[in-house]
């Protein structure tokens, strides 16, 4: 998986911060908009990892040795209501037996 940038990343970054100069924004918010902007682009496109809160942890361990927010996102894609009232325990137990 590329960790930089690519040329295209480059120009969206540049076209946007540009954008929110002509619009008034000092350049510290200027680049700040920019790099967010083209960050969230490559994430949803999956080409950056955000293992907090895209994960659902190795396969190969136990779901107790996961964590909350791991848990949490194996329970959204398992469509388990009432997930964001339970605890580490209550999730692993639903996840289980679901």
């Amino acid at each position: 998986m590329p960790r930089r940038w690519t040329d295209k990343d480059e120009r969206k970054y540049e076209h946007i911060k540009e954008g929110e100069l002509k619009r008034g924004a000092d350049v510290r918010r200027a680049k700040e908009i920019a790099a967010r902007t083209v960050n969230k682009g490559r994430r949803e496109e999956g080409r950056t990892e955000n293992k907090r809160t895209l994960g659902t942890g190795n396969p190969n361990t136990s779901l107790k040795q996961r964590s909350k927010e791991e848990l949490m996102n194996r329970a959204r894609q398992m469509g388990i209501a009432g997930r964001s009232r339970m605890n580490k325990t209550e999730l692993v137990r639903a996840i289980q037996t679901h």
